[in-house]
């Protein structure tokens, strides 16, 4: 560095105000100075403001009197920091490390939460950067319904064991109720396209096949297979032709009158709105039954539909199926299947889902998320959701609330 220049800290805090970065800014142009770093915090009303400029040093003592001045005059504290050639070099070295993203969410976030997720940061050698804010102010009533809070750290460095990060995470999600995901920060995490959803147990609140089993009277038998399919003990492929087996005979009405009144999971109204608005291209990869799936598609102008068809002859199901199976295997192949068809990398795609046949699409997918999953899926992904509705998946993307219109946010 020029000996006849110097680097200078500025942080400055007190009442925001409109105008005051401006006002403090018009004075470092007076004299033309650089400014090689510039960042800037509002906490209700309350301003930190930090610029880091270059000036000659037969300026520098105007410059700091000015600013001094000026502060006295609006009511704000101002700090002055000299910085070495040295310690801004090491700065810039920063530069190049690895940046990540800790997302937190939950019903609402307490100071343990935090505490516990940024000591995991500190012990892998991670630093943040800045953290915000991305969901709307947090009620005081607790009681008012879906109050969700979510809170987003920019993190740079390389962790010392990225497993061993995951893993630690992933227990205080566990121990602590929140939620969490841990993405590196690359262009890909800010351009995803594709988001793929299984749709039993995640973007409704049931499984379907279990529906019309009630319906077949033989609900407790096709219960207890779909159990253990989803828990991973037996094969998907083989409980999904016993559980389509003992359907044989019911009527096809009762599929309308099921599908008419499908539960719909918290958050899909608000996601699909979100997602449709800024161009996401949205699939079902089920193991359910497409019948189902194409009503939801109607509802919400979902892009692709892959599922399995029902034999239906004579107006009643057959008890067989047409087709190749939706399993875990497939849903994988057709999660990349459609990233090509659409142009997309696949870094760029999400998929959701709750199940043991969902964690081959999960994991391949540029972010995974179990929702409400079965354990051994949760143990098994990267991100999970277990504490709000599946529109939390917004957060993971990077969303903000106050980025979305009334309609989104109802």
């Amino acid at each position: 560095m020029d000996t006849s220049t110097e680097l200078i800290l500025i942080r400055i805090s007190g009442v925001d105000r409109p105008g005051l970065t401006a006002t403090i800014t018009a004075i470092l142009a007076g004299y033309d100075v650089d400014i090689l770093d510039i960042g800037q915090a509002d906490i209700h009303s309350t301003l930190s403001l930090g610029i880091l400029f270059k000036c000659s040093e037969q300026d520098s003592g105007n410059i700091l009197k000015e600013l001094l001045f000026k502060a006295s005059e609006l009511g704000i504290n101002i700090r002055f920091y000299p910085i070495t050639a040295e310690e801004y070099e090491e700065w810039v070295g920063m530069q190049g490390k690895n940046r990540y993203i800790l997302t937190l969410l939950g019903r609402k976030l307490t100071a343990t939460q935090i505490a516990s997720a940024t000591r995991v940061l500190a012990d892998q050698g991670l630093n943040i950067d800045a953290i915000r804010r991305l969901t709307g102010r947090v009620p005081l009533d607790e009681r008012k319904a879906q109050v969700r809070a979510c809170i987003e750290f920019s993190v740079r460095g390389t962790p010392n064991n990225r497993e061993e990060l995951q893993t630690n995470l992933m227990n205080l999600s566990s121990s602590l109720g929140m939620d969490f995901s841990f993405q590196q920060d690359t262009m890909y995490r800010r351009m995803r396209r594709l988001i793929c959803f299984d749709m039993d147990s995640t973007l409704i609140k049931t499984e379907v096949i279990d529906e019309l089993a009630e319906r077949a009277g033989v609900g407790k038998q096709v219960k207890e297979i779909t159990e253990r399919a989803m828990r991973g003990e037996i094969d998907f492929r083989e409980s999904f032709k016993e559980r389509v087996a003992l359907l044989k005979g019911l009527d096809e009405s009762v599929m309308k009158d099921i599908a008419v009144n499908l539960p719909i999971t918290e958050g899909v109204d608000r996601l699909m709105y979100v997602l449709k608005k800024y161009g996401y291209k949205i699939a079902i990869l089920s193991g359910g039954f497409t019948y189902f799936g194409n009503y939801l598609k109607e509802k919400y102008g979902i892009d692709y539909v892959y599922a399995n068809n029902l034999e239906i002859i004579d107006g009643k199901l057959t008890g067989r199926y047409l087709g190749d199976i939706v399993d875990g295997k497939r849903k994988a192949e057709l999660l990349q299947l459609i990233a090509q068809i659409e142009n997309v990398d696949i870094a760029q795609t999400i998929a959701v889902g709750d199940g043991a046949n969902d964690l081959p699409m999960l994991s391949i997918a540029g972010l995974g998320i179990a929702f409400h999953a079965k354990p051994k899926v949760k143990a098994n992904a990267r991100q999970s959701i277990s504490t709000i509705g599946i529109d939390g998946v917004l957060y993971f993307l990077g969303f903000k609330d106050s980025y979305l219109d009334e309609r989104a946010n109802s």
